[in-house]
Order: C-alpha cells, then structure tokens, then sequence
C-alpha cells in the first residue's frame, strides 16, 4: 500500500543523499527508442516526409529508422551506462533528425499524437508489406499508428530475469503514464485525456498492460496465445506496456508518451532503471512482491491516462483514490536507494520537482492552447521544445 503524502523528491534527496544508496548496486544499462512526428513548418499540418528527412540525415544509419508510417521517424540511442551519455546520444540524434527536417521545409515534433486531423488518407511505410498486411487485417486500429511512444531497454537481462521483474515493475506502469501524460489533442479535439495515445493504442488486441506471469513458460504460452489467435501478425506485435524485448537482452518499456523536452526523457529512463535495480535487489533478498490484482490495475492505468499528473490515480494494490504527485513521490522514494546508487537521484528529484511545479506535458500543451485557442499554437509549443536541446 502507498502512504499518501509520505515525502517530496527534496525530502527524499535530503534523506538518502547523493552518495547514498545500496553499495554494490547491480550495473544496468539503458537504451531509448524515441518516435517522432514530421509537420510542414510553416501550416504545422503533418507531412509524409520521412523518406526525405532519413536520407538526409543519413549519418546515423544505425540509430534512424523509419516507422510505421511516413509521418514518422525514429531514433534509438546505442547503449549507455549513465544518464549524462544518454542525455548526449538523445541530443545529438534529435539534433540531426531537426536540420535534417528543417532542410525539407519540416519541423520535428516530439508529439505522442497527430494534434489536428490528417490531410487525406494514412501513408503507412512504402517499403514495409508487413505495414500493409496489418492494415489489411486490422482496420482502422491502424489509424494509431500515427501516435508516437517511448521505449526504454534496460539490460542486460535474460528472458527468465525479465519476466520476474517485470512481475514487479507492473504495478508502477500507471505511475509513468502519468509522468510521461502528454496526448490531450486528437485529431483536433481535446479528447478529455491527459494521455490519449495510452487509450488509442491499447484498443489493440495485443497491447495494454501484461498479464502476471507465473513462469516464463506462462510468458511464453502468452505470446503464442497472441499469435495464435490473430491478434498478432509476429512477436514485434506484442505491444504490451512492458516486455522482454524481442531483440535484444532487455526489459523493454513501451507505456510512456514521447516528452518534448530531454530532460523529462531522461527521467523516465533513470526511473525504469531504478524500477528494475530495485525489483532484482528484491528478487536477490527473496522479498514477496505485493499483490496487484489485474482489476484494480486496469483502472490505475485508465485513470493515468485520463488525469495525468495533476489530477487523481489509483494506488495499485489498493485501488484507493491518490492524488497523482503522491504516487509519483511515492514511485521516487521506493526506488531512490537505486537512483543514488547509480548517480540519477539528484536529477530524478530535481526534474520530478520541476514537473510537479511547471505541470506535465499534456497541461502545458492546453496552456499553449488557451492563448488563442489555436492548435497551430500547440504545434508551434511542440516543435520549438523538440528543438531545445
């Protein structure tokens, strides 16, 4: 259970300390897949222009990549050990994607969604018939292709460590949702949520929270039940909030929404980091997890979802009502011993601190919008922090 109001990230850094934390800390590290949304510069509408903007930016052959549409591009840090070499990696990949954008008469905008609508029909990738075929079955679920997340990899671990800290790790997924909140606008309307991609992309039959998995055999028999029934085409359509990584020997974690800012976007890696630190020191100590029942975790995360940071969730064992900063101060002091250790504890709280202070993302971009009441001018809002680095 969750102590509402048990501390603030000032106290948590005065009590721990910056040269606190566990001694012999097991080493992690971390890599980011960050998606993002081409817009013409100057209408702001959204703009098929991905081909253009990759060859462009064709020094990084290994770290840009195309994505499900031609709206899109995407970047994927090398690996890091620290949180200052991933700050780098994410600023010089985001820097060569905008000149890149800004030479085709594009802007880059770290957007989780299309702001306003799409002019004509979906441009899903050219050279991809995997695109087509899950439009083809698919449907219009499709459409939210468009929307662009944020998977962090934490390694390395085997696919049996994993799936036992992912056991641990799930019942704080609604917890990040609504740090990383940051989708109010769809399609040109305020759809009531603080994270509406959370909502579109688990419409999937594949995505969403996992299920508790007994046993990697569990976990595996899970991913065959996905295929077998058609709700996947491969193993790259389990989209659950937080997996094994298919490819590599990580913890993949896919629920945040992209965060314009990078130092929002190193936060959510240093809290993943510190969430699977914690639950394998909890694994080596043979400490029983919790018990967070399917029922009241779908709810935490609808209720992340639609409130974000500044309104109510859920506690995740509980069900009972929080206000949103408790569960995240309460996410920082259950994983700070593992922040210090690592050297993250001082900007976690830090940045925590400026989020909970200046809002989150999805309440900046409404506060961009009550100006005027002009999308263009949460677009304009988007683009020019993408473009802080």
């Amino acid at each position: 259970m969750i102590e509402p109001g048990k501390g603030t990230a000032s106290n948590t850094l005065r009590t721990i300390g910056r040269a606190g934390g566990r001694a012999g800390a097991v080493p992690l590290t971390v890599g980011v897949e960050e998606e993002f949304l081409l817009v013409d510069a100057r209408t702001f509408k959204v703009v098929p222009a991905a081909p253009l903007v990759l060859a462009t930016a064709g020094g990084e052959p290994h770290h840009l990549h195309a994505e499900g549409t031609r709206y899109q591009v995407e970047i994927s840090t090398p690996i890091a050990d620290s949180a200052t070499t991933l700050r780098e990696e994410l600023g010089a990949l985001r820097r060569s994607l905008a000149k890149a954008a800004r030479t085709h008469g594009c802007r880059l905008l770290a957007s989780p969604s299309p702001v306003v609508a799409l002019d004509g029909p979906l441009h899903l990738t050219d050279d991809e018939p995997r695109q087509r075929e899950q439009h083809r079955r698919f449907g219009a679920l499709t459409d939210t292709l468009v929307g662009c997340g944020r998977h962090i990899h934490i390694g390395t671990l085997d696919v049996d460590t994993a799936v036992a800290v992912a056991n641990r790790v799930r019942p704080w997924l609604p917890t990040l949702i609504a740090l990383a909140a940051n989708s109010p606008y769809w399609q040109g309307r305020d759809t009531g949520h603080a994270s509406w991609r959370a909502m579109a992309w688990s419409a999937w039959p594949s995505a969403g929270l996992p299920p508790h998995f007994t046993s990697t055999a569990h976990y595996r028999r899970s991913v065959q039940t996905l295929l077998g029934s058609g709700a996947a085409l491969d193993t790259k359509m389990v989209y659950w909030d937080l997996r094994p990584s298919g490819n590599w020997p990580t913890l993949e974690i896919r629920a945040p929404d992209m965060s314009p800012d990078i130092e929002t976007a190193v936060l959510q890696a240093e809290l993943a980091r510190a969430l699977v630190a914690t639950a394998l020191r909890e694994i080596a100590g043979h400490h029983p997890a919790p018990e967070a029942r399917d029922e009241v975790l779908r709810l935490a995360r609808w209720r992340a979802a639609h409130d974000g940071l500044e309104g109510f969730g859920l506690d995740p064992y509980t069900g009972t009502e929080l206000p949103a900063a408790d569960l995240a101060e309460a996410l920082l002091d259950h994983i700070a011993p593992e922040l210090a250790a690592a050297g993250d504890l001082d900007h976690a709280a830090t940045t925590l601190a400026a989020l909970l202070r200046d809002g989150s993302g999805a309440h900046r971009q409404r506060a961009a919008y009550a100006r005027r009441g002009d999308l263009t001018d949460v677009l304009r809002h988007l683009a020019d922090t993408t473009e802080a680095f």
